[in-house]
């Protein structure tokens, strides 16, 4: 069944008067006492622009903060100081009337690093920005390392600049805003005087919202405003000497999914399976399937401290477990917020039924993401259209579809019923199988595939219904940027209007437990 089995750990959310205690403490622990936000400062914040003061939870505890305001593009792209143009870290020159978002703070718990909480922050900046509608988002930018290069080799500002911009010198903090789209209007001098390690200056940063302006100019290549980029990976199973052997080929291609901004990264059905080579023994089919449920508490607890580290949403192709004495293929789903879900597959095989004695699962719904809601079928799942229905009418727009498939005919059954799930349905499909082999592995010594992201066939999509297509039987990984918003207009108004034209009067979709 469709199930949550992990609370979110990381998540983030705008902040509100309760938070008070908590942000100063974080100002005060990145900041220093003297340096921090008072509560006086923080109130005011959160009382002029409520929608625009951002903070991230890890558990209970606060670890990241990120303020807003609104002004006039005018004032926020001239020559300024901080104090000037926050008012003293007060917002008070918060102009509901203004055409661009300034950004004042951002920061971090120096013990949370790396789980990729200022890129969250950044994020909600952004769909902010596009949600008012406002011109684009503009601050100043620390310069941490300058201070030291300026002493050792005599650099001025812009020098510096220049060459972290060329990747001559590195700044984590100038890298990191250039990394996510932000590019450098000018130098502001005596921007922070108490910052000593940017020696006062401060890069000035701005961040163009593309539709804004689509009405006037061309929009630049690239991904499109409010579309959810998904990444699947054609897995090539293959011997491995361990578990930490096996993660490691795995976050190769979350990092890479990650790296690309996708949203969500799809690996294939039995995937984990390379693990029982590691064991170095021939396993009967029995065997097999019991060994492998051995590694189910290690393999989730990795995958999701993988999705919580890279900030992306992993459909964990699926795992053999046990439920209770009885073996399920379970899809797990790991949300970058830390939230665990399962998805048993309600129909196991004739082949997985005869040689691993596999029993399939009885409930099946939707798990809700920062994205929207999405479904989970795993492989022959997708051949009974019942089920990809049973998903649509609880409100899912995206379908993932890991499989396993050994020869071609059983890849195109797959394929071709996905394809017909999208057009049914008026929703996007994404599969991703496993091709090579692994010695020694009962009913898992050959595999075709070749891995999808498909869209229904009408005129806002892809041309054929497919968004990306990888190569057959290659490892590799496929990209697509999906927009939810394209499904929405072709239910209402498309040539054909699959899903909202059904005879209800006549039949219907009636899930009995």
């Amino acid at each position: 069944m469709s199930q949550k089995i992990k609370n979110q750990k990381l998540f983030v959310r705008k902040a509100t008067m309760d938070d008070l205690d908590g942000i100063c403490a974080l100002s005060t622990k990145v900041y220093g006492a003297s340096e921090a936000y008072s509560k006086k400062m923080i109130r005011s914040q959160i009382a002029r622009f409520p929608d625009g003061q951002f903070i991230a939870l890890f558990g209970d505890q606060i670890v990241g903060h990120a303020a807003t305001f609104i002004i006039d593009s005018k004032i926020a792209t001239k020559p300024h100081t901080w104090k000037e143009i926050t008012a003293g870290g007060y917002a008070s020159r918060h102009n509901p009337n203004g055409d661009i978002l300034y950004g004042m703070e951002v920061s971090v718990d120096p013990e949370t690093r790396g789980l990729r909480i200022g890129q969250r922050l950044y994020n909600m900046r952004k769909k902010l920005c596009v949600a008012m509608k406002l011109r684009g988002i503009v601050f100043g930018g620390r310069l941490p390392g300058y201070a030291k290069q300026a002493r050792k080799n005599g650099l001025a500002a812009e020098e510096y600049i220049e060459a972290v911009s060329a990747k001559k010198l590195k700044d984590n903090v100038l890298g990191f805003q250039l990394r996510n789209g932000f590019e450098i209007i000018g130098l502001l001098k005596n921007y922070l005087p108490s910052d000593t390690e940017s020696m006062g200056y401060a890069t000035h940063m701005q961040w163009h919202n593309a539709l804004f302006a689509e009405d006037t100019t061309k929009q630049r290549r690239g991904r499109s405003i409010g579309s959810v980029r998904v990444a699947c990976v054609q897995f090539q199973v293959r011997k491995v000497n361990s578990f930490e052997d096996f993660m490691k080929q795995v976050e190769y291609f979350v990092d890479i999914a990650s790296d690309y901004k996708a949203d969500f990264v799809v690996f294939p059905e039995l995937f984990t399976l390379s693990l029982l080579s590691a064991e170095n023994k021939k396993h009967t089919p029995d065997e097999a399937i019991l060994d492998i449920t051995k590694y189910t508490s290690r393999y989730v607890e990795a995958m999701n401290k993988m999705a919580i580290s890279y900030n992306i949403n992993i459909i964990g192709g699926s795992h053999p477990s046990l439920v209770g004495d009885r073996v399920r293929n379970i899809s797990y789903v790991f949300l970058r917020g830390g939230e665990v879900h399962q998805q048993e597959k309600i129909h196991p095989t004739p082949n997985e039924k005869y040689w691993w004695n596999m029993e399939g699962g009885e409930d099946l719904n939707v798990i809700q993401t920062d994205c929207g809601p999405i479904g989970v079928l795993v492989c022959y799942d997708a051949e009974f259209p019942e089920l990809a229905r049973h998903l649509a009418d609880q409100g899912a727009l995206m379908l993932f579809v890991p499989f396993c498939t050994d020869e071609r005919q059983g890849y195109l059954r797959v394929r071709y019923c996905s394809q017909a799930r999208a057009i049914e349905n008026q929703m996007y499909v994404a599969t991703a199988g496993v091709v090579g082999n692994i010695p020694d592995v009962e009913n898992m010594d050959i595999h075709y595939a070749t891995s999808h992201i498909m869209t229904p066939c009408d005129f806002p999509f892809a041309r054929d219904g497919i968004a990306a297509e990888a190569s057959a039987n290659t490892e590799t990984i496929i990209f697509a940027d999906l927009n939810l918003n394209d499904l929405h207009v072709a239910r209402k108004q498309g040539s054909v209007q699959n899903f909202g034209d059904r005879r209800f009067d006549l039949y219907e979709v009636k899930w009995l437990k």
